[in-house]
């Protein structure tokens, strides 16, 4: 059903744009049906309140997930005009983001210097124009006051300093294919925050219509957004396109950030986070291969995995029926498998949040990124799908507060300062929602290339996106505590966790099977053989009866000054149950034995037997 009335119109103009859907829109369409999700859904509040000045709750967008009702929730709710971020007055220095402060002090941890490089590479095939190549890049530059900022202290405040004309030019290099992963590998090297730009482009040919475009940037002037933005916009630059002009810079959005009304919308998002986290907040406690180093070790390893896509249909569904989302299932099945491996209760794990939740931020170049603080209770009582609904609302309570720091948060409770690990959790949980678009370059093809970083930020990290109608999951570990094989069996295990939850949505968590057909098969087989048939052994007083009568002056008690032979023992054992069957006891008798510490406590025993 078309839309039929002015808002359902715009509502249906506003779904299309955030899903990228060309087709039209129907009034009954389901927005988590035709490609939504927790991202483009928080995204989607966003654009609403731009365009028409109301602001809905984003959980309003899982209640009223349909044009129609949508249309009917937004009707009913008082109109809120949307304010626009001032452009900042010129200063030689501006204050630094909340996340940009905690990337400037992280940095400087030895042995950190790489962990917030973020590189990529690509392979371009056909004819390159090196020249609009270059010049392409350096409009960016110009064009994105981010890409021109440098951080240093100032009178002690983490500040930026922006820079009218940064030293940028493109590296060149020309090696064959053996050589190519090696030069893609030594392109990334440290930053120094304090001499932008903290951007690097090169350019490697391999033939003379075969290249690899390789870029990095440090994450303090950067995110998986801003990535997409750059290169979508390098692509549309080198294409000849002229970009609409930016109203405001990422350093407005830092001043604004600091501004007394931001401060006081703020505080009124610190309360929900603070009772989250009252009390004694835990510390997952998961098993190691090697003993936790005293400071955190960076360096690490990913191993990627895939989940089929008949198998994701059936995590699908089952979103689709608990009126969740993909994400929430994946993460409820992650908090049980740290569950499983701990036997912990109560777990806390990091999930990184896009933040652009201000419709003027949109196309802009910069770090946006918040992580949210997740704490639940898999508790083994508890069945999948009752936890799975709290893990639903925990994660909208946190997606309505996620403007709130995470470096404030980290401040604000009672965390244990510990070298060795990350303030309030170990491990970090992401699904990929960012848009994978396929750009197309005049005359050339762009290929992803593989350009992996030796490093973990965390323990364990667990990155899943989807492909292909299934899912690529990766975990990328450290490597000071695990053992590459360690990793393997937890990546099966959470597989066939996600099937079994699929398979048994409503059994215990307690109940759910962590374990493959390969390890159930070792288990019975290999680590418990089938035992030959033992004779049958003889009864213990029969055995007794046979060593009396080997050795009956050997002692066989001694109890303080009190000594039997087994002669003695044997014939006083005799003579008690010889009273005890003439008073009727017989065989399979239950009899109470009522004595001190004695040697007629063995009398007795032996009586009865």
């Amino acid at each position: 059903v078309a839309p039929r009335n002015e808002l359902e119109t715009k509502l249906a103009a506003i779904w299309q744009e955030v899903l990228g859907l060309a087709k039209e829109i129907g009034v009954h369409d389901n927005f988590f049906d035709i490609g939504g999700h927790s991202l483009r859904a928080t995204t989607l509040v966003s654009k609403i309140h731009k365009e028409l000045n109301v602001d809905l709750p984003l959980r309003d967008v899982f209640r009223h997930s349909m044009i129609e009702s949508m249309a009917s929730a937004i009707s009913r709710l008082d109109e809120q005009t949307f304010v626009a971020i001032p452009v900042a007055d010129d200063r030689e220095v501006y204050p630094q983001s909340f996340a940009q402060k905690r990337l400037f002090i992280l940095n400087q941890l030895e042995g950190a210097e790489l962990s917030y490089n973020m590189p990529e590479a690509m392979l371009l095939e056909g004819a390159l124009d090196r020249t609009r190549f270059e010049e392409a890049f350096r409009k960016l530059v110009a064009r994105h006051e981010m890409l021109r900022t440098g951080f240093e202290m100032v009178d002690g405040e983490a500040s930026q300093r922006l820079y009218h004309d940064v030293n940028f030019a493109v590296e060149f290099y020309r090696v064959d294919e053996q050589e190519a992963e090696e030069t893609v590998r030594r392109f990334v090297r440290p930053f120094d925050l304090a001499k932008p730009p903290l951007l690097r482009v090169g350019l490697v040919e391999l033939a003379p219509e075969r290249h690899i475009l390789m870029y990095d940037m440090h994450h303090i002037i950067s995110d998986g957004v801003s990535m997409e933005i750059f290169v979508e916009e390098f692509v549309r630059l080198y294409g000849g396109e002229q970009l609409e002009p930016l109203r405001v810079q990422y350093k407005d959005y830092t001043v604004w950030q600091h501004s007394q009304e931001q401060k006081e919308r703020l505080q009124r998002q610190e309360a929900y986070w603070l009772d989250m986290f009252q009390g004694e907040l835990p510390v997952l406690e998961m098993p190691t291969d090697y003993p936790r180093p005293a400071v955190q070790s960076y360096e690490g390893q990913t191993l990627e995995f895939f989940f089929d896509a008949s198998k994701t249909d059936g995590l699908k569904q089952l979103a689709s029926e608990t009126g969740t989302t993909l994400f929430m299932v994946l993460l409820a099945a992650y908090n049980v498998l740290l569950h499983k491996y701990s036997g912990q209760e109560d777990v806390i794990v990091g999930t990184p949040i896009a933040g652009r939740n201000h419709g003027d931020v949109q196309p802009l170049i910069g770090i946006f990124l918040n992580t949210l603080a997740i704490r639940s209770y898999p508790a083994s009582e508890k069945t999948f799908l009752s936890y799975l609904n709290e893990v639903k609302e925990t994660t909208l309570h946190a997606f309505e507060h996620q403007n709130y720091p995470f470096e404030e948060l980290v401040d604000k409770v009672q965390v244990t300062r510990d070298l060795s690990r990350n303030p309030l959790f170990d491990t970090l949980f992401t699904m990929q929602n960012t848009e994978n678009e396929e750009f197309e370059l005049e005359g050339l093809r762009l290929i992803p290339y593989p350009s992996a970083l030796d490093t973990a930020k965390f323990d364990i990290s667990l990155d899943v996106g989807e492909e292909n109608g299934g899912l690529d999951y990766s975990f990328e570990y450290a490597t000071a505590l695990y053992k590459r094989e360690t990793i393997e069996r937890l990546a099966k295990h959470y597989e066939q966790l996600l099937v079994t939850i699929v398979s048994r949505p409503d059994a215990k968590i307690a109940e759910l099977n962590l374990l493959t057909a390969e390890e159930k098969e070792q288990i019975l087989g290999a680590f418990n053989p089938a035992q030959p048939e033992a004779a049958p052994a003889a009864a213990f007083h029969w055995l007794f009866e046979e060593q009396a009568e080997r050795t009956p002056e050997a002692e066989a008690v001694v109890y303080e000054n009190d000594r039997l032979t087994y002669a003695e023992l044997n014939e006083r054992a005799n003579r008690l149950a010889g009273t005890l069957r003439a008073s009727g006891i017989g065989r399979e008798t239950i009899v109470g034995i009522l004595a001190e510490r004695s040697v007629d406590l063995l009398v007795a025993v032996l009586a009865v037997w």
